[in-house]
């Protein structure tokens, strides 16, 4: 540690909020593990860093945030064995080895579960960060309110309906994990400045999902449409009920048509929607609403959505754009190919970035990285770099609103950093602060 706790990254690119590199230094605080005002802090303490790390011209980011990974490792974050202490163990060894891929922070997802899992999964997915790890920002619940025409590899006998709207969401996730965000965050026994996410992905043509949208999205949650065949009409509605994200854009819903464009159509949505008054009229008038199209995730191996779809995607509504891994437990960038085991008695085939279930030809998420991720965006789309780690880590951040600790370079946010060559290979990730890896 220096002296002082200050250090002063030199000879480096900052992504900036709008995509932008600009040349500039960073000081950080180790002591406190935050990002500091260099300006602000220089004449309030009268002190310059001890330490300077020079960069050699690379790029330092905001450490990369995934959103929607299944498990990693050797580990999935849908089975439990009946031993807090061996899933705990789990998730530490998935946040500790995922660093070296430049996440500094993930939100675990589970997919659709036997209903008496739900409270005791949900409950082990609270925030948490261990040292010199990827923090844990919460959960992400991937159904059981799904539609059955779009489950993918989910469990049919488990997909269900939300009849009773919120109070089924209550009965499955328990009443607790769906307390209003301060209370849960207490319930959590967590500091308040703490960063806790919860995510439910559900399809709202589902009886009873569209009443429960706005509930939730009041007591704190990102409420995810996804594994859906709503159309246009109803996705709208969701959204203006209170959804904010689409789950995996193309995957588990209808392609896109021209006359009812479904879920993908709301990326090309204007930012005013026009409703009739009167349909009677040869030009009825109109009442303009505003309308904020929603953020959507996407994964971008070059398998689950075409080079050209990811880039129509991105030219369409750019600052939406997440990348994730939507990852499995056999997401290991050193893991041969062939077939691994899964669950429930299922095994996987991996071939290079592809993952299927075994004998099948259904796409069981991927293993692709998440900074392989943004190489490709980069690549897919013809995006700068700096426009491509945007998407990994500013908006996913916003979409979480949780851009002043993470996903940026503020003042005041969490010294999670990841240094990458102008290719966007990473050469560093630190944690709160410390160098947490380093390629040899």
């Amino acid at each position: 540690m220096s002296a002082n706790g200050l250090i002063c990254f030199t000879n480096c690119l900052l992504p900036q909020e709008d995509g932008s590199l600009v040349e500039k230094d960073l000081w950080i605080d180790e002591r406190r593990g935050v990002i500091v005002d260099a300006q602000r802090t220089f004449f309030l303490r009268k002190e310059r860093p001890d330490k300077i790390v020079d960069l050699g011209g690379n790029i330092l980011s905001p450490g990369f945030i995934d959103i929607q990974i299944n498990g990693g490792f050797g580990f999935d974050f849908s089975v439990y064995d009946g031993d807090d202490q061996a899933y705990r163990d789990g998730l530490k060894l998935v946040a500790e080895r995922i660093i070296e891929t430049g996440v500094t922070a993930i939100v675990p997802t589970i997919i659709t579960q036997e209903k008496s899992l739900y409270p005791k999964l949900l409950h082990l997915l609270r925030p948490w960060s261990p040292p010199n790890a990827a923090h844990l920002l919460g959960w992400h619940a991937e159904g059981p309110f799904l539609d059955m025409a779009k489950r993918g590899a989910h469990s049919p006998p488990l997909i269900m309906p939300a009849s009773e709207g919120f109070k089924s969401f209550e009965s499955i996730y328990s009443a607790e994990n769906l307390a209003e965000a301060e209370d849960w965050l207490m319930s959590c026994d967590i500091r308040q400045d703490t960063v806790g996410v919860r995510m439910i992905t559900a399809a709202p043509e589902v009886d009873g999902v569209m009443d429960a949208i706005t509930e939730a999205s009041k007591r704190g949650i990102c409420f995810n449409i996804g594994h859906s065949i709503a159309t246009t009409d109803i996705a709208t509605a969701a959204v203006k009920n209170g959804a904010r994200c689409i789950t995996h854009l193309f995957n588990a819903m209808p392609q896109l048509h021209h006359r009812d464009p479904s879920i993908i159509g709301l990326l090309g949505a204007s930012p005013y929607l026009s409703t009739p008054i009167s349909t009677y009229a040869p030009f009825p008038s109109a009442t303009l609403t505003e309308f904020e199209r929603p953020f959507y995730e996407i994964i971008v191996d070059g398998i689950h959505s075409h080079p050209n779809s990811v880039r129509l995607a991105y030219s369409a509504h750019p600052d939406g754009c997440i990348l994730i891994t939507d990852a499995m437990k056999v997401l290991d960038p050193h893991l041969r190919d062939g077939v691994h085991e899964w669950r429930d008695g299922r095994k996987f085939y991996k071939e290079g970035d592809k993952l299927y279930v075994e004998g099948t030809t259904t796409l069981a998420g991927s293993v692709i990285t998440l900074d392989k991720c943004v190489r490709n965006f980069s690549r897919f789309t013809g995006c700068s770099i700096g426009e491509a780690i945007k998407c990994a880590t500013y908006t996913p951040a916003k979409c979480l609103r949780i851009e002043n600790k993470k996903g940026t370079l503020r003042a005041g946010a969490d010294a999670d950093l990841v240094v990458l060559d102008r290719q966007g290979n990473v050469v560093s990730t630190w944690v709160k602060g410390k160098i947490a890896w380093e390629r040899q």
